[in-house]
């Protein structure tokens, strides 16, 4: 304090005093012209009196010197100016300026208050259009100098002034009521028109002016294009607002139906930042703003401003026209699974002929550009052909590729890309089928990306999302080992590896397993699922044409299933029990408060002899063996051995008829009688002789099959005809063979003029039955 009083001794004797009154209103600001040279190379002091309250101390600049709202700085000519804005009450008062060593001013400053002066105005116009604005001024200044300045650059310079009433000067006009107000036209605005302009009445004193300021901000948008973007609800968008030129300059995106007065952007640049329901990022490298909305809804249609903001006062922006529609087809949602190292091959349908854009959200459900996946477009499916089949492969599939996908259509112009995403697909990755018995270990292995290192896991049972979790148990971050009762579960972090051990397995076990890790969000990412093979076992014997009813246990009602197979893996494909039975004489009934399912058989047969498994994940072993009734095999038997002496006899009467045919052109092997002996006629037939015997089931009965004779009498090698029936070697193919009798009289063998005596000569085939067993 007492040095600065010795500043104001100092220049008390060494430099005159002027003495400056001027008025200012609330809100508004002061512009003084003292009269006085700058002195560039002189410091500056600036306080305020009485109390010697410091505002601008020791400051040399050569033309510019601000704090707060209070500036001193030279004009055009030399002049020091006195600026100060948006005045307030307590800024009334005295006020000493001086240059070191050269003068001193003293400044009386009166703030009234008056609606006509103080208030501030914006203006947004779009370049090449036209701005304007209205300035007031006190009725007792309408016939002042009316003037227009502009601020910039540490200057303030003189735009345009008139004291009559209108004036122009090249795009710029002035026009003046003379009823306290005059209007300011800029015509075909550029953005360099933008900024501050400080308009007001010049009042003139004897060796010095001032002017009583209203603030005008004029902000000049350059649209650079306009494009229509369709989306759907449900889905979701991304646009990337392209400013190479901008690269680290603020960025934003507003909506024009609010007066684009909520502008979004970023906070912090290269990073991507949540902004109500949208997600933005600001890529410096790049010059581009991109912005997400992560689940557009119909609300969000409208006129969107997505620009850059190149100076306080000028900016550059491309109108989007957000037209969100509601589609039944989209979003599409589908869920792929696959086991680790496989390929998938992902399909997906979107609208419109554009380029096909892939993704892969991150944990923050951002979704950004694969480049590495191949993608495959195909033909147009729909009948207008307005849609396209694309198919994306992804071969050796890992960890890192689990997760939510999504596909669309993409479509980049020079300042504009963007994205409709129309379909999503959660990946979800396998590993192979876990079948123990009960009472068994098992031990899940579950892989994790390296970039998890650092994240507690959970191994889950069931359900495992972000809302309905259900997890057995989590690890700690470091290589330890967390029990609960039967369960160990240890995180590797060093083989990118946790394993969940469960010991002393029982029902409520199996099921199905993901491995977790815990983010801000919930991921899960691999899963797998344990078949607990109950030991107790279901055996089962039936026979043909009985119905049967087997009882299976189950845990989910979407996991059922009766499956005919050897092994109990073999029932489970992709994760998902198969029903392999495809009859209808099966049929399911189910007890959902018992916890158990039935499967009904009707009308059993001896093919469905075989094992299945009952149940899905808590599985039963069922043995069911179906056998042929004895009825139905001796039915059997007979049917066969029919067939097969009907073709004998075939056989034999053929060979009879080529008998008779000798005996009417005899020849040298024809044996002949003279003198009325008598003529042994041949009978043709088939050596049949196998002596087998029969068990009947149920009965004690055994059966002797009778023997087929030939004629006693062979002397004659020419007279008989041997040809052997093959009996079935195989009794156990269960068929037994039926009587069949001939019997021929004597004048139906020959017409031979020999007479015979009268004994019948015949043919005569008993009964014939091969050994068979019936178990």
């Amino acid at each position: 304090m007492k040095i600065l009083l010795i500043f104001f001794t100092f220049y008390l004797i060494s430099a005159a005093v002027k003495y400056i009154d001027v008025i200012g209103y609330s809100g508004g600001s002061v512009l003084v012209d003292s009269g006085q040279f700058w002195y560039s190379n002189s410091v500056k002091y600036m306080a305020k009196l009485p109390e010697g309250r410091t505002i601008i101390n020791d400051k040399k600049h050569d033309k510019w010197i601000t704090e707060g709202r209070f500036t001193l700085f030279t004009q055009n000519k030399g002049n020091l100016m006195i600026y100060i804005r948006e005045l307030k009450k307590h800024d009334a008062g005295k006020y000493r300026i001086w240059v070191n060593g050269q003068l001193s001013i003293t400044m009386t400053l009166n703030v009234n208050e008056d609606s006509c002066c103080g208030v501030s105005e914006t203006v947004n116009v779009n370049s090449a259009e036209t701005a304007s604005f209205n300035c007031k001024y006190s009725w007792n200044r309408r016939l002042a100098r009316k003037i227009i300045f502009k601020t910039g650059n540490n200057i303030i310079y003189e735009v345009i002034s008139t004291s009559n009433q209108q004036d122009q000067k090249e795009r710029l006009s002035i026009y003046d009521t003379r009823q306290n107000l005059f209007t300011v036209i800029i015509t075909a605005v550029t953005p360099d028109d933008g900024g501050v302009y400080l308009c007001g009445v010049w009042i003139y004193r004897h060796s010095y002016s001032y002017s009583i300021i209203s603030t005008v901000h004029l902000h000049i948008s350059n649209k650079l294009n306009v494009y229509k973007v369709n989306s759907y609800s449900g889905g979701r968008l991304m646009i990337k607002c392209e400013h190479p030129q901008y690269k680290t300059k603020l960025k934003y995106i507003c909506k024009e139906s609010d007066g684009c007065s909520e502008r979004k952007s970023p906070g912090v640049q290269d990073e991507w930042m949540e902004n109500g329901d949208v997600s933005l990022y600001n890529d410096t490298r790049a010059g581009v703003l991109m912005v997400f909305f992560r689940e557009l809804k119909a609300a969000d249609a409208g006129t969107y401003r997505c620009g850059v903001k190149q100076s306080d006062y000028t900016e550059s922006f491309t109108e989007l026209q957000l037209s969100v529609k509601h589609d039944a087809k989209y979003p599409n949602s589908m869920t792929e699974s696959v086991y680790l190292g496989e390929e998938v091959n992902i399909s997906c349908q979107f609208p419109e002929e554009h380029k096909v854009h892939f993704c892969k959200e991150d944990d923050n459900h951002i979704c950004q550009n694969i480049s590495s996946s191949k993608v495959t477009e195909m033909s147009g499916s729909s009948e207008r052909n307005e849609e396209r089949v694309v198919t994306v492969s992804i071969s050796n599939v890992s960890v890192r590729d689990a997760g939510v996908y999504w596909c669309g259509a993409e479509t980049r112009d020079t300042y504009l890309t963007f994205i409709s995403l129309t379909t999503k697909i959660q990946l979800n990755l396998m590993m192979a089928l876990i079948v123990r018995h009960e009472g068994e270990s098992a031990e899940i292995i579950c892989p994790y990306d390296s970039i998890y290192k650092s994240k507690p896991k959970s191994l889950c049972k069931g359900k495992c999302s972000t809302r309905d979790r259900n997890p057995l148990s989590e690890t700690v971050r470091e290589e330890k080992e967390t029990k609960t009762d039967r369960l160990i579960l240890k995180d590797n972090v060093t083989a990118s590896v946790f394993t969940g051990s469960i010991t002393a397995l029982t029902a409520e076990d199996a099921g199905k397993y993901w491995c977790a890790v815990t983010l801000e969000t919930e991921l899960n990412y691999l899963h797998t699922h344990l078949m607990v093979i109950m030991n107790e076992e279901l055996n089962l014997t039936k026979y043909e044409g009985d119905d049967v009813s087997i009882q299976c246990k189950h845990q989910d009602e979407d996991q059922k299933s009766f499956c005919k197979a050897h092994e109990a893996s073999m029932c489970v494909k992709d994760g998902v029990s198969l029903e392999t039975i495809r009859d209808d004489r099966f049929s399911f009934s189910d007890e959902a408060s018992a916890g158990v399912f039935t499967v009904n058989i009707t009308d059993l047969r001896e093919e469905d002899s075989g094992i299945y498994w009952c149940g899905a994940h808590v599985t039963t072993k069922v043995i069911l063996e179906v056998n042929k009734r004895a009825s139905d095999r001796i039915i059997t038997s007979c049917i066969f051995v029919t067939l097969l002496l009907m073709g004998a006899s075939v056989l034999l009467l053929y060979k009879l008829g080529y008998i008779k045919t000798r005996d009417q052109h005899p020849s040298p092997d024809r044996t002949e009688m003279s003198g009325g002996e008598a003529f042994h006629a041949a009978c043709d037939y088939e050596n049949i002789r196998d002596v087998r015997h029969c068990l009947v089931v149920g009965t004690e009965e055994t059966v002797l099959n009778s023997t087929a004779m030939r004629p006693t009498d062979s002397s004659d090698p020419h007279n008989t005809l041997y040809s052997k029936l093959q009996l079935p070697t195989n009794p156990s193919d269960g068929l037994l063979y039926a009587s069949v009798h001939f019997q021929k009289h004597e004048e139906s063998l020959s017409d031979a003029k020999e007479t015979s005596n009268n004994e019948e000569v015949y043919c005569y085939y008993t009964t014939v039955r091969p050994h068979m067993s019936l178990n």
